[in-house]
């Protein structure tokens, strides 16, 4: 039996801040569900941050002067996914701030509608929500921004566009591609037009019919799917968690030789999907027993019970936007003004040995190593998690991510 949800505690206004209040309730706040977490964090409320009202969780707030991280989650998670790595950090001596971003959770003013502002949710704003958030907080800079996912992009477009700001940059689970090249070497020879990928009509004819996940998320229909999934969203979510996890034992992922139907064909279907499916179908079939359900530590059902309601409570569009802007293009002209740029401050990778996220996209994971960062000192696959590392391997998370905050400080020190 799933835990009965109860109200989130009252909000006491401090200045523009708001926290968490242990006692009191109020009636708008009675239909949010309280957040798991360990006693040393706290959930606050930070106002006007590029026009948002952003919910964040903080740990280290104790005495002032700390040094500051920041952490981005990913889709479809919150805030709440840094949970059991946060305490560590701040035990380091560290001011660690990790919020909902734009489009999930408890942060509000973002446009919930498939037909809504796409643009809001473009990388050059995500990084402004990120730079607005540390500002508010008074940094100038952070010693390290930490991005796993979705979060994994921003937190190395933060590094990319701000190296004064975001000091040192980890990426989880999603390696970072550089930015879009411009034209080169065009004006005795015109540019050729953008093709439209033939992999996805390529996929659709392959004898059992497939579909890339990313351009799924992109549909209208993808939002509805999941939101009123017919096994109910905790449920999706469970299922969907699992899949992904190294308790799902066929994840045993390889490199790919190249960017085709064929090669594409070998990924799960939580990435390369049937043709007909939608995801709540996709992974119903790998739902967990009963007693996997109950042996599950990483992510027990009473935890798991406030993503649902969470995402119950918003939807999934929100998150998906961020997919939307990276299928379409829409926003890749902006984004090449920086081509060629590297990501110049002390960097690093860590995923899951048994996440198949560093090898989706081919030859990603060499690139980001070799041409994308110019001072990788760490590339971490943990063996026994899956895509949900942090969540999953905490212990040893934490332990790469102080070795590299170490070693970062000593780099710039040279």
């Amino acid at each position: 039996m799933r835990r009965a949800h109860h109200p989130l505690r009252d909000c006491k206004m401090l200045g523009t801040l708001r926290f968490a209040h242990p006692t009191s309730y109020t009636r708008s706040m009675t239909s949010l569900p309280d957040i798991p977490l360990p006693a040393s964090i706290r959930s606050r409320y930070v106002e006007n941050i590029n026009g948002l009202r952003m919910h964040v969780l903080e740990a280290g707030f104790e005495t002032k002067g700390r040094p500051c991280l920041l952490l981005l989650h990913g889709f479809p998670e919150l805030a709440v996914s840094w949970r059991k790595v946060m305490p560590a950090l701040a035990g380091a001596g560290y001011h660690v701030i990790a919020p909902d971003q734009r489009g999930y959770g408890r942060t509000t003013g973002w446009d919930a509608r498939y037909d809504g502002d796409l643009g809001s949710f473009r990388f050059l704003n995500i990084v402004r929500d990120a730079l607005g958030l540390v500002s508010a907080f008074g940094y100038r800079s952070v010693d390290a921004v930490i991005g796993h996912d979705f979060g994994s992009p921003i937190a190395g477009w933060c590094a990319l566009l701000r190296p004064d700001a975001f000091r040192s940059v980890v990426m989880m689970s999603a390696p970072f591609a550089p930015p879009p090249s411009l034209p080169f070497n065009t004006a005795n020879a015109l540019a050729k037009p953008r093709d439209q990928d033939a992999v996805h009509r390529e996929l659709a004819a392959l004898p059992r019919p497939r579909k890339h996940y990313q351009w799924y998320y992109s549909t209208r229909e993808a939002d509805p799917d999941m939101h009123r999934a017919p096994q109910g969203v905790h449920d999706f979510l469970r299922a969907y968690y699992h899949h992904k996890s190294a308790d799902w034992k066929a994840n045993k992922p390889y490199p790919l030789k190249a960017w085709s139907a064929e090669e594409l064909a070998k990924l799960p279907t939580y990435y390369v999907m049937d043709l007909a499916r939608t995801m709540p179908e996709t992974v119903a079939p790998e739902m967990p027993s009963a007693a996997e359900i109950a042996a599950n530590q990483w992510l027990p059902d009473s935890e798991l019970a406030y993503y649902a309601a969470e995402y119950q409570r918003t939807g999934f569009q929100g998150g998906l936007q961020w997919y939307r802007c990276g299928t379409s293009g829409a926003f890749d002209a902006e984004l090449q003004t920086w081509s060629g740029r590297t990501i110049d401050v002390p960097s690093c990778f860590i995923a899951g040995k048994q996440d198949w996220g560093p090898y989706q996209r081919p030859g990603a994971l060499e690139a980001m190593q070799k041409t994308a960062c110019t001072d990788m000192i760490g590339c971490h696959l943990v063996d026994g998690a899956g895509h949900w590392v942090q969540q999953e391997r905490p212990e040893e998370v934490n332990r790469l991510l102080l070795q590299f905050l170490k070693g970062a400080a000593g780099n710039r020190d040279r």
